[in-house]
């Protein structure tokens, strides 16, 4: 009898899945209202709004201070906000950025600061430590000069690798065509950054980091009780002026598609973001719906009609998404992807098209009930974070929602319907009055005219401005040649410098390479000696990382370890312009001086060189012809690498000139580099290389 029933048990699955007909979709159960915790809410008498999330699951907390202002507008000083956040940290009139960094390691603690707030992360029984440090930060940050210096020349190396990266390029590109004069429409540059001073820095320090109009949102093992003891004791003596506020509108819609190109020069593929602002601000009641039709179109994963049109049918690119970005200070819309150059107009042809059709016709239901679906999983899984419900309170008071809101959230998602969706598509989105943004190879450009409504395509330059058109260069390749040489050997006539090359036979020089994200600096070391050895080594982290040496009858490269011996053609090539200064040999190079533009805001003389590996551009100054920048661009398979190395500082050694700093760039990866040593005529040492 226990057999038979036993059997019968085991036997229920199979027969209970048996009546199951699954060719019909079951039907979804009504969206339930979701219990959230309300967090508690107070307020200081300085004005700073407190929400705590208390979760006593583990010993920790955290403190995440926001600032109330809207941002400004920085004209000249653009990045201004950016650089002064990155500086917050950098140390107070009572402790050293060193004192600071090594009191937080010892509490385990994290503490990290932009242009727009402070957040610290602690265990419990640190929580005065880490509040006192914090508060000390907010109250007496003094912004040392040498820190303003450093974070600069990180800025600028990161300029240059934003040079070199396509994505920044269109990412630049998109808020400047989107937001003219407006804060998000505003972007560092070389010539910005070197404007903003350390008074500037202060100055936007004080004016913006104020307690009114701020929130303080602690989330973790705290009663409400300790919150309002421990808020009182650390912040309640900051004082400030009311929050900056400032209607900053909503962006400039364009009048028929326009077309903006920037060029990358040997780019293989493209990319395209096709985009406008949005009429909307954070806490919109068709926020949500919005969401839903961009989650639709592109935003929602593999099954989205961008990337099955694009990826799966047409095999167009790896990806093509669409993302809505609503903030309280301005929203927009983009869509794109990377294309290789032979199909970047298709790609923007069924781009356009998507947009068409989803702002003419009703979505499909297993579109909507994908969508949503997802949707509602991803809302469902982001509570299970303690910080999810600090902020969504945050969200209430900063955007006036109702109390509700998010208790509400499934239900409201739930009865977002065909009909929303459509009337979404209409009243925001477009395929008519887009910018449409390209940057990659000139060789496309003659196809985009087709895209734009008034027949043109605006050019770029990597900041998102309008690039100054070049223009013919006023002397010849070999007039530009020898008046660098002549600079840099500060000689006059072919006379003199001869007699001078002639009387130097070796160089040695040493170069300290860093950045920010290597915990100790590189060391390279060049070297040459009469008539044709040349040698360099890159040391780190205790080991020789790259070397080469070649002496006009063989050579070797030296990498990751493994040793390749040079071809013949290989020591010939090297061996044709070895020397202190290669340019003595110019004529041996395929190069042709295309003209003079604009670089970071000053005329240059642009020299390019084409060879079996690729082609490079080399950037001379045209007011004193020394040469300051050099990129390189290599093929490698079906992608494109390029690197970039430019010079500056030039100082007197031994009656020649030679640069003391250097930017060593790998796409987004830069190595700031200072000489600490040139030694000319003194026989080096090369056992290392033999």
């Amino acid at each position: 009898m226990k057999k038979l029933i036993l059997t019968t048990i085991l036997s229920l699955p199979i027969f209970l899945t048996a009546q199951i007909d699954r060719s019909i979709q079951p039907i979804a159960g009504k969206a339930p209202v979701i219990n959230i915790k309300d967090s508690e809410t107070f307020t200081l008498d300085n004005g700073i709004t407190v929400i705590l999330s208390e979760n006593h699951k583990l010993p920790r907390v955290s403190f995440d201070l926001f600032m109330g202002s809207d941002p400004r507008l920085e004209n000249n000083k653009a990045g201004l906000a950016d650089m002064a956040g990155s500086l917050i940290l950098s140390g107070t009139s009572n402790k050293s950025k060193d004192q600071l960094d090594k009191e937080i390691d010892y509490i385990g603690a994290s503490l990290s600061a932009d242009k727009s707030s402070i957040t610290l992360s602690c265990l419990t029984k640190h929580m005065n430590t880490g509040l006192g440090l914090m508060s000390d930060v907010l109250l007496n940050a003094n912004f040392p000069e040498s820190e303003v210096e450093r974070i600069r020349n990180q800025s600028k190396d990161g300029l240059i690798s934003m040079k070199s990266d396509a994505s920044s390029m269109s990412n630049n590109a998109t808020v400047k065509v989107n937001f003219p004069n407006h804060p998000f429409g505003e972007v560092m540059t070389e010539e910005s950054l070197t404007s903003i001073s350390r008074d500037d820095i202060v100055n936007y320090y004080k004016t913006n980091f104020t307690p009114k109009g701020s929130y303080l949102v602690i989330v973790g093992d705290i009663t409400k009780q300790e919150a309002i003891a421990i808020t009182n004791q650390y912040f309640s003596s900051w004082s400030g002026n009311q929050a900056y506020k400032n209607d900053l509108g909503f962006g400039k819609m364009a009048k028929g598609n326009q077309v903006y190109f920037v060029k990358k020069p040997g780019a293989v593929q493209s990319v395209v973001y096709i985009t406008f602002p949005i009429e909307m601000k954070s806490g919109d009641k068709n926020q949500l719906p919005l969401t839903v039709l961009n989650g639709i179109l592109g935003g929602g994963g593999f099954g989205t009609r961008l990337f099955q049109n694009l990826r799966e049918d047409k095999a167009y690119t790896y990806g093509c998404y669409s993302n809505v970005t609503v903030t309280e200070n301005g929203s927009w819309m983009s869509a794109g992807g990377n294309f290789r150059n032979a199909i970047t107009d298709s790609a923007i042809i069924e781009i356009l098209k998507e947009f068409e059709v989803i702002t003419s016709e009703l979505v499909k239901d297993e579109e909507l009930s994908l969508t949503k679906s997802s949707m509602s999983g991803n809302f469902g899984r982001s509570l299970e974070r303690p910080q999810t419900i600090a902020r969504f309170a945050l969200n209430i008071k900063k955007n006036n929602l109702e109390e509700d809101y998010y208790k509400t959230y499934l239900q409201r998602l739930d009865a977002v319907t065909k009909e929303d969706v459509l009337a979404m598509a209409k009243k925001y989105f477009t395929a008519k009055n887009c910018n449409i943004i390209v940057v990659g190879n000139e060789e496309i450009l003659g196809n985009l005219t087709q895209f734009d409504s008034d027949g043109k395509v605006d050019l770029l330059d990597p900041f998102g401005n309008p690039l100054k058109e070049g223009k013919p260069a006023d002397i010849t390749k070999d007039e530009l040649y020898n008046n660098y040489i002549s600079a840099v050997t500060k000689t006059q006539n072919q006379k003199e410098l001869a007699k001078k090359m002639k009387k130097l036979k070796s160089y040695e020089s040493k170069t300290e390479l860093t950045n920010p994200q290597v915990p100790a600096p590189f060391v390279m070391m060049s070297y040459w000696m009469s008539p044709k050895i040349e040698a360099e080594k890159v040391e780190g982290m205790g080991m020789v990382l790259q070397k080469s040496y070649s002496d006009g009858k063989k050579g070797y490269t030296f990498s990751q370890g493994n040793r390749k011996e040079m071809t013949d053609a290989e020591v010939a090539k090297k061996a044709k312009t070895a020397g202190v200064f290669p340019e003595l040999f110019y004529k041996e190079l395929n190069l042709t001086l295309t003209g003079i533009e604009m670089v970071d805001g000053k005329e240059m003389y642009i020299v390019k060189q084409i060879d079996d590996e690729g082609e490079s551009f080399i950037y001379f100054n045209k007011s004193n012809f020394l040469k300051e920048k050099m990129v390189a661009i290599r093929k490698q398979g079906e992608e494109t690498v390029e690197s970039s190395v430019t010079f500056g500082d030039y100082k007197d050694v031994g009656g020649f000139l030679f640069p003391h700093t250097t930017s060593i760039g790998f796409g987004p990866f830069t190595l700031s580099g200072k000489v600490t040593s040139i030694i000319l005529n003194k026989k080096p040492d090369l056992s290392s290389f033999k």
